[in-house]
């Protein structure tokens, strides 16, 4: 790998009274494409800034490697860093823009043109070298800023939002064409988004932030399957959150290679009822606990089918709004609770169901706005997310 480790102990910002980053710690590998995700204000910018050198925390320390890189100044720092909104010289063509980083650093001109057409034959607009920025889409002029930040071959790119001004589509191709240069080139990338579906795409590791804190960090899948809070469980996808108290707990065989044991819970969560879980954690009777339901996990069916396992969770309920969307259909429905003689009132949580069209012509009987419908999911398909104080 030619990148470089980029390490940050216990960095903390403010900006008058307001705290923007609280005791922030990472440690993000060399070569790796880390992601820092989190909603607007959250404070991954000014984190971005102060690792390229733009802004400079309080307190903390901000390595590349095993060199401090905080009393550098950003042109000093092997980073380059790319915009949301490109930062081109409108009055330059696009080979003279990447061409000017190796300018300012007067590198020979027999050395420039093989570079510089090297560089854009990587963001594949060698074919059009000679045009202004304003001749160009969102997406080529972003590629031309790519290509400028990495022309100096710097050791960590730090991309701020550089998608958010494309449109939804071209966002997506270009999410991909950024994936396969950091492949090529094997630096190391750090991204900030507020888009949980671009970090997921493409990272090889997440922080997710809120409020100037990091909440979690992994892998896309740690992320998704596991969330540490419920702010995370929220923010990372669409998921069904509630709260339950344990009724009871059972220790499930033995523990695994790794030394977990895996229990399993029931939860009596007042707007479902009763509703089993499996867990590492050591969850005790009468805690109250976080529950999450990816809305995939759930089967839906206009048929009630006996549990197959005791480790099923079946739901009677009545679907109060199918909404269809091409490649699936994501169904809220009103759940009967179990234990009560009567639906659940109004005031209750919806279930949300998505189901993908994968055979849809094999899939039974269109299911529709209130109809009545079971829902079914495995006990190793939930998970408990916090345990509350």
């Amino acid at each position: 790998m030619i990148g470089s480790d980029v390490i940050i102990k216990d960095v903390s910002k403010s900006f008058g009274d307001f705290r923007v980053l609280n005791n922030i710690n990472l440690d993000i590998r060399k070569g790796e494409f880390f992601s820092l995700l989190g909603p607007s204000g959250c404070g991954k910018t000014t984190l971005l800034r102060i690792i390229a050198g733009f802004e400079t925390p309080d307190v903390g320390v901000v390595m590349f490697d095993d060199k401090d890189v905080l009393p550098m100044p950003p042109n000093r720092r092997q980073s380059n860093t790319v915009f949301q909104n490109y930062a081109l010289f409108p009055h330059l063509t696009v080979y003279e823009n990447v061409a000017f980083p190796l300018r300012i650093n007067k590198i020979p001109k027999e050395k420039i043109d093989p570079k510089v057409m090297e560089y854009l034959r990587l963001v594949q607009l060698e074919g059009h070298a000679h045009k202004k920025p304003n001749q160009l889409s969102g997406g080529q002029k972003q590629r031309v800023a790519i290509a400028r930040a990495l022309i100096n071959e710097p050791r960590v790119l730090l991309l701020d939002e550089p998608l958010s001004a494309l449109d939804a589509k071209l966002r997506q191709h270009m999410l991909i064409e950024l994936d396969q240069i950091h492949d090529k080139i094997g630096i190391t990338f750090i991204y900030v988004t507020h888009d949980q579906t671009e970090a997921l795409s493409v990272s090889d590791r997440i922080a997710v932030m809120n409020s100037g804190d990091v909440l979690q960090i992994g892998t896309p899948y740690e992320i998704y399957e596991s969330p540490s809070t419920d702010f995370v469980a929220k923010f990372i996808g669409e998921t069904n959150l509630f709260d339950g108290i344990a009724v009871s707990v059972v220790k499930l065989g033995k523990p695994d290679k790794n030394g977990d044991t895996e229990y399993m819970v029931e939860l009596d969560i007042p707007a479902l009822g009763r509703v089993k879980v499996t867990t590492i954690d050591a969850i005790e009777v009468g805690q109250t606990v976080s529950f999450t339901v990816r809305p995939e996990k759930i089967v839906i069916s206009t048929e009630k089918s006996p549990p197959r396992r005791e480790d099923i969770n079946l739901f009677h309920g009545m679907v109060d709004e199918p909404i269809y969307s091409g490649f699936q259909t994501k169904f809220y429905v009103k759940v009967t609770n179990a234990a009560a003689a009567a639906p659940v009132p109004s005031n209750s949580c919806l279930i949300r169901v998505v189901k993908q069209h994968s055979k849809y012509s094999d899939e039974g009987p269109d299911i529709e706005w209130k109809d009545s419908v079971y829902l079914s999911w495995s006990a190793a398909d939930g998970y408990i997310v916090e345990v509350k104080k």
